[in-house]
């Protein structure tokens, strides 16, 4: 049930003006009952005081591509009511014409654009007003007797639109059945949402809160738990064993669904999803379509569902029918796009974004962690949705034609040549060893930056889990994951990369970089160091290695392992002889692994620095007094020591060995494999020969 989250401090904080929109605005967008992401739309009437000091009236209304749940008042565009109001005599206008007109009507042009559904808002004589897409009222709007079940509820309240696609012609259309309807209190948009209003932003708030628990109370009475979708059908398996099912597929599905341009998979059991999925109904209500139009941009028409028996069938017959589902969803998609095309559309990928799986639960995609949690999101809504609708009659959606015209919208196709380009690591995956580290760190931010994903693994998981904590605040929730790994411990590195897989789909990017490094001269070289750097430099670097591999080879979309090595990887270093060892068996690993992995799109590549002091949890260990021991010098003359002996004079950073993964990671480098390039400020004896 929707709770009032009203607040008389905070609204009084907030201010008279666009602050109490703001306020409210938020308030209804927290609760995802209430207004989905991205959906819905608020507006206040208000009088201001333009450039030339004279009083305007002014409508302000949530701008395009915003937020009901984060916007702040940089989100909503102000527009002069004199302007827009003759608009409500014409017969007719575009959406095309609607949108340039309005962009005359701004108070201040660096305002966002104005929502399709402005003059939704400006049409109706009243100073606050709230559009919404609540489970409840869509659950209404949705039902094939929702028209005369809304009698029952609000008697001659309301107003009811029959489906008209966002525009003028719908905008219109409330307008006019208000005004026709004195004791009108809501509009009811059918399979779209609800309209509400009030004199103030407290009782608009209150009002849209009272509408809908009218509406959830009508449904609750009528819910049969029981006989929900048809009953259960199928039992959800143990979370053990959905987690070690979805841990084999999900590489699969996502090379499946990366058609083009790879995608993120992401993984959903929520209760009401089990409950769906397990239901008698559910493959064939899941198929009926849409719940609304805002529903429908991020989970399109349909999501797919796989017909799989979770006590009769095992992971490899859930494996072939996935492999086989999203083969047939994608020549559906086209089929769909060849029937509805208009001139000029194109088509966007044909992979689905909601895949339900019995007894497993929910898969979604996106080309982003964040996208694919929306298209998750919106997915649970539209649960509730049919919830609802089946318990007051039967669930209907848009048809086939109305869904394309919805997805293939000019609108939002406009939106999107407004996006910026994605940047290099954007859709891929990065698992990092060491990633708390001082190179691992560096990297990491790197990844980051240019728009990948990226999962932090190392020992020190206090350290990954800060670094991850930090960088999530900066990227957005979901874009950094940190996992505890001791690479020479098979079962440490397993695990890693199956959570890896769990949040991911799967990993496009493996930087072997954990390390560590003794010194001691030859003969007094202890079977303990020597193990010690083997396990470490040489097995544990294998073992990454091979994990990412399998699953490279899974996914079928290519791959990309970058080694850091080390100057010692080709030059004896003094008193080093058991890290010189490990770190030349590395680069000589890669080249094993690059030659192998070429078939499947692998590549394998080595960067070799030498002497990163800065941030380094090896440089701040014995190792700086062993190696400065080895030289005969002070370890704080360890630095200027490194500079002078390089051929540029200069001291390398984490940062510079960042930029040397990221361009053996990155697509300047897809024709390069099995190579070495060293970062060592040029130190001759370590020139390659």
């Amino acid at each position: 049930m929707v709770a009032n989250l009203w607040n008389d401090d905070k609204a009084s904080q907030a201010g008279n003006g666009l602050g109490e929109l703001v306020y409210r605005s938020n308030l209804l967008g927290t609760d995802r009952s209430v207004a989905n992401w991205g959906g819905g739309n608020t507006s206040m009437k208000t009088i201001e005081t333009d450039f030339r000091g004279r009083p305007v009236e002014v409508m302000w209304v949530k701008g395009s591509g915003s937020d009901l749940a984060t916007m702040k008042a940089g989100n909503f565009t102000g527009l002069r009511m004199e302007d827009i109001r003759p608009l409500i005599d014409r017969e007719s206008m575009t959406d095309e014409d609607m949108v340039a007109y309005l962009a005359n009507c701004m108070i201040e042009s660096k305002h966002p654009r104005a929502s399709i559904e402005t003059l939704l808002h400006a049409f109706l004589p009243f100073k606050h007003v709230d559009h919404t897409h609540p489970d409840a009222i869509i659950s209404l709007c949705c039902a094939d007797n929702g028209k005369e079940l809304a009698k029952e509820i609000y008697g001659d309240r309301f107003v009811w639109v029959p489906y008209v696609r966002p525009g003028f012609t719908l905008s219109k259309m409330i307008a006019e059945g208000v005004k026709n309807n004195p004791k009108a209190e809501l509009v009811l948009m059918e399979k779209h949402g609800l309209v509400t209003w009030a004199d103030n932003s407290h009782d608009c708030y209150l009002k849209t809160l009272a509408i809908i628990g009218e509406a959830e109370r009508f449904i609750e009475s009528r819910v049969q738990e029981a006989s929900l979708f048809g009953g259960a059908k199928h039992e959800t398996l143990a979370e053990e064993d959905r987690r070690s099912i979805l841990a084999q597929v999900l590489p699969v599905v996502r090379g499946a669904v990366s058609e083009g341009k790879k995608m993120i998979v992401t993984y959903d059991d929520g209760a009401d999803v089990l409950q769906f999925v397990n239901s008698k109904d559910a493959a064939a209500l899941s198929q009926v379509g849409a719940a609304c139009p805002d529903h429908l941009v991020h989970t399109k028409m349909k999501p797919l569902f796989i017909a799989w028996d979770p006590a009769g069938q095992d992971a490899e017959a859930l494996l072939q029918a996935l492999k086989e589902g999203i083969a047939a969803y994608k020549e559906e998609y086209k089929a769909y796009f060849e029937r509805n095309k208009n001139d000029g559309d194109r088509m966007f990928e044909a992979a689905p974004r909601v895949i339900l799986i019995p007894g497993i639960g929910m898969l979604n995609t996106g080309k982003s962690w964040a996208m694919a949690d929306v298209s998750g999101q919106l997915y649970h809504r539209a649960i509730s949705v049919m919830r609802g609708a089946t318990s007051l009659g039967k669930f209907v959606s848009l048809s086939e034609n109305e869904s394309y015209n919805v997805e293939y919208w000019p609108l939002e196709l406009y939106k999107l040549t407004l996006a910026p380009a994605e940047a290099e690591f954007s859709r891929k995956v990065a698992f990092v060893t060491g990633g708390a580290g001082g190179i691992g760190s560096a990297t990491v931010k790197q990844f980051l930056k240019d728009g990948g994903h990226v999962v932090i693994a190392d020992l020190n998981i206090e350290g990954a889990q800060k670094l991850a904590e930090e960088q999530n605040a900066q990227y957005g929730a979901g874009r950094v994951l940190a996992v505890k790994i001791d690479v020479t411990k098979e079962e440490e590195v397993v695990a890693a990369f199956r959570e890896t897989v769990l949040a991911y789909g799967g990993v496009d990017i493996v930087v072997n970089n954990a390390g560590l490094a003794t010194s001691s001269p030859f003969d007094e070289t202890s079977l303990k160091e020597w193990n010690l750097n083997m396990n470490v430099l040489g097995t544990g670097y294998f073992l990454v290695a091979r994990e990412a591999f399998k699953i490279m080879k899974k996914q079928a979309i290519g791959g990309n392992m970058v080694f850091v090595g080390s100057k010692n990887s080709v030059y004896a270093g003094k008193n080093a002889s058991a890290y010189s060892t490990a770190k030349a068996a590395e680069v000589h690993l890669a080249r094993c692994i690059a030659a192998e992995g070429g078939e499947f799109g692998i590549r394998v590549n080595t960067v070799l620095p030498d002497a990163i002091l800065q941030g380094s949890a090896i440089w701040n260990s014995s190792w700086r007094n062993e190696r400065a021991a080895a030289y005969g010098i002070e370890p704080d003359q360890l630095e200027e020591y490194y500079r002078k002996r390089t051929t540029l004079l200069v001291n390398i950073y984490p940062q510079d060995i960042a930029d040397a993964i990221a361009f053996f990671a990155s697509s300047k480098s897809e024709k390069t494999t099995g190579c070495m390039l060293t970062v060592d400020g040029g130190v001759p004896a370590a020139f390659m020969r």
